[in-house]
């Protein structure tokens, strides 16, 4: 049986990965695979992803730079959700500009930003023409 036989996608085809860092522990981001995506994750050991908005598949830092090498791979229990442990360049995983998509955390019924912006979006993303 090939490995990803046994991961237990969802009805669209779909897993959820988690990206952790692979020093620190801390969660950077949630995202989706495909079969397709998870196959080239191993194969290049850089974070590709499914995009369900675009529906396509999407390489972690093709537009920012902020790619995702892959030092382990991991499934869990249910074998339904995938870990990534992975090394982040230019240390921002987030299309805000932030460490962390988790960037914002409840407190006294409120949603507090407790990480900064390490970079402008606008001076990472170039506009579409």
């Amino acid at each position: 049986m090939n490995w990803l036989d046994e991961i237990n996608w969802d009805s669209d085809g779909l897993v959820p990965v988690i990206a952790q860092d692979y020093k620190t522990g801390k969660v950077l981001m949630f995202a989706w695979m495909n079969r397709e995506a998870l196959q080239l994750t191993e194969d290049t050991q850089q974070a590709v992803y499914f995009s369900r908005s675009r529906n396509k598949l999407w390489r972690k830092g093709e537009e920012s730079g902020h790619t995702q090498k892959v030092h382990e791979i991991r499934v869990d229990c249910d074998e339904d959700v995938i870990l990534l442990r992975i090394e982040q360049a230019g240390g921002i995983a987030c299309h805000t500009g932030r460490n962390s998509c988790f960037f914002k955390k409840l407190e006294e019924g409120r949603w507090k930003i407790d990480q900064p912006v390490i970079k402008n979006p606008e001076d990472i993303y170039k506009p579409v023409a």
